[in-house]
């Protein structure tokens, strides 16, 4: 709860319905923070939550997956319109239902690719969250198994390319950074 108090801080100071997106490359952690932050969350209205890993189309399929964000969540909502996001099902590999969101309602999105340059002014509180390489690559492959560990290098290559053209970590007004000690642990960056 003690990490969560700066977001909760923002959260609150950001006004009754705020977005939050939660970024940071794979394995650091943002799943389980966007799901205690849900889980603490104050206020009226308990939070929706996106997760990113439910719109990316295939594993090379980040760069669609932020235009997604943008185009059908973060400018509508923005904008008084209905939002709502695609489901895209990695069984079949082909877009799934639509899943409507209420805009009056507080929204956390999380997932690599929430802190893409657009997304700034869409958005009132926004986490980077860091881990080191090693601790994250094993996360992830715990979480995901070998699917993951087959894809790995390609998902990196997109993330690359995403941190070179969007340089998502100084739009962060929260920066967080997953401990080593613990795996799922999570400590102030310095």
């Amino acid at each position: 709860m003690v990490l969560l108090a700066p977001i909760l801080q923002a959260v609150a100071a950001a006004g009754p319905n705020p977005v939050v997106l939660i970024d940071g490359p794979s394995g650091a952690g943002k799943s389980t923070l966007a799901d205690a932050l849900r889980k603490h969350w104050t206020g009226p209205h308990r939070p929706q939550l996106v997760r990113m890993d439910d719109i990316y189309p295939g594993w090379d399929g980040l760069d669609a997956a932020v235009c997604h964000l943008r185009r059908h969540v973060l400018q509508p909502r923005h904008w008084g319109q209905p939002a709502a996001w695609q489901r895209y099902d990695w069984n079949t590999n082909q877009a799934a239902e639509w899943n409507p969101l209420d805009s009056a309602r507080p929204l956390i999105v999380e997932g690599c690719g929430t802190l893409a340059a657009a997304h700034e002014p869409l958005s009132h509180v926004r986490v980077w969250l860091a881990a080191d390489d090693a601790l994250r690559k094993q996360r992830a492959l715990d979480r995901d198994g070998e699917v993951f560990r087959t894809h790995w290098d390609q998902w990196q290559q997109e993330w690359a390319t995403y941190l070179e053209e969007e340089t998502p970590e100084p739009r962060a007004t929260i920066r967080l950074r997953a401990g080593s000690s613990n795996r799922r642990g999570l400590d102030w960056l310095p």
